[in-house]
């Protein structure tokens, strides 16, 4: 059995950004702003084939981006 990889989340805390992984405590990148901290958990979120879940400043999710196992047709209705 495979260990689930956590997915990449992009996150606003306070005036910055952060990329963190699912059930992580420490932030992968912190930066100013939501386009970079996206385009880092994109290279990541590729990279270890998991989903990218961006947050607005309200904590709503607003963006979910799948790089992984998709189901075939995809689910993904965003795109």
């Amino acid at each position: 059995m495979t260990k689930k990889k956590n997915n990449v989340w992009v996150s606003p805390r306070n005036d910055k950004w952060i990329v963190h992984r699912e059930n992580s405590s420490r932030a992968s990148a912190i930066v100013p702003t939501q386009a970079e901290a996206n385009e880092i958990a994109r290279r990541i979120a590729l990279n270890e084939k998991v989903d990218r879940i961006t947050q607005g400043r309200d904590g709503r999710i607003v963006s979910h981006d799948s790089y992984g196992n998709d189901p075939c047709p995809p689910k993904d209705k965003e795109h």
